[in-house]
């Protein structure tokens, strides 16, 4: 079989447990032989179809996402490695990085603070935006800052990045320009599927509303964000009353930017 014809197939067994089957496909198949994507594409002709790639097929059509079968999730302009230990960056999320990108259009944060940081994809590809930056990274798993860390290293800017074990803000000193933040927001009663069954609960789950931890986050507000800076919250689709309600007793203007789906997705917060 060709590989143009064994992505068709893959992209068909691939449909019914995928929105993404053929993007899917491709990228399992890049992985396999080695190459990035464009290089797969551009070069699918002349190459044939390595063995392990049934393999890998099959533990997608499992359910098993595609970060974890390649290890990569590209984020941005960067390339994460990412395991189960954190959550999957999306690039629902990649709204933070545009919001934070208008706001700096005439300047250039200094100083960086990301709540939460997982993979470390909020922090890492604000600094790979803003070369002169310097970061914070915060996570209460001490496995996922060792995923960040190495991130960095492998991005080139642990000079640039610290990464911390912390819960929250608490013992975090102010201010910063910008502060990135990706909290779990989901109700421990919600339905999952798809992907986010992979992710750690703990990236996840909020309490039975999904709002505690942007209660603890909002009163630390005030003091985290310095003179012109910015926050850049994620919040679920259904929660922007809900979270603005938490900010705005803390004397912080907020505005609601949706991501691309047109959903609300990202807290601008910023000093009156």
């Amino acid at each position: 079989m060709t590989l143009t014809h064994a992505l068709r197939a893959a992209t068909v067994q691939l449909a019914a447990s995928s929105d993404t089957p053929r993007l899917d496909a491709e990228l399992l198949m890049a992985h396999a032989l080695g190459l990035s994507r464009s290089d797969m594409l551009l070069r699918q002709r002349d190459l044939t179809v390595p063995r392990d790639f049934a393999a890998l097929l099959g533990r997608r059509k499992a359910g098993e996402p595609v970060a974890h079968i390649t290890g990569i999730r590209h984020f941005w302009t960067i390339s994460l490695a990412v395991t189960p230990d954190v959550l999957i960056p999306r690039p629902d999320s990649e709204t933070l990085i545009e919001a934070a990108v208008d706001h700096f259009a005439s300047r250039a944060p200094s100083t960086i603070l990301d709540l939460g940081t997982g993979s470390g994809a909020l922090l890492l590809a604000a600094l790979d935006q803003w070369p002169r930056a310097l970061g914070v990274g915060i996570d209460a798993s001490q496995a996922a800052l060792g995923i960040a860390q190495e991130n960095a290293r492998l991005l080139g800017v642990d000079d640039r990045a610290i990464f911390r074990l912390g819960d929250w803000a608490e013992g975090v000193d102010g201010p910063f320009d910008l502060l990135l933040v990706n909290p779990p927001y989901i109700g421990l009663d919600e339905p999952l599927s798809g992907d986010v069954l992979h992710d750690p609960a703990a990236a996840l789950f909020a309490g039975v509303d999904g709002l505690d931890d942007y209660r603890r986050i909002a009163p630390a507000l005030p003091r985290l964000i310095g003179p012109g800076g910015m926050a850049a919250i994620e919040i679920g689709y259904r929660q922007a009353d809900s979270v603005c309600t938490l900010i705005r007793p803390h004397g912080l203007h907020v505005r609601v930017r949706r991501d691309l789906a047109g959903h609300d997705r990202c807290l601008i917060v910023t000093r009156d």
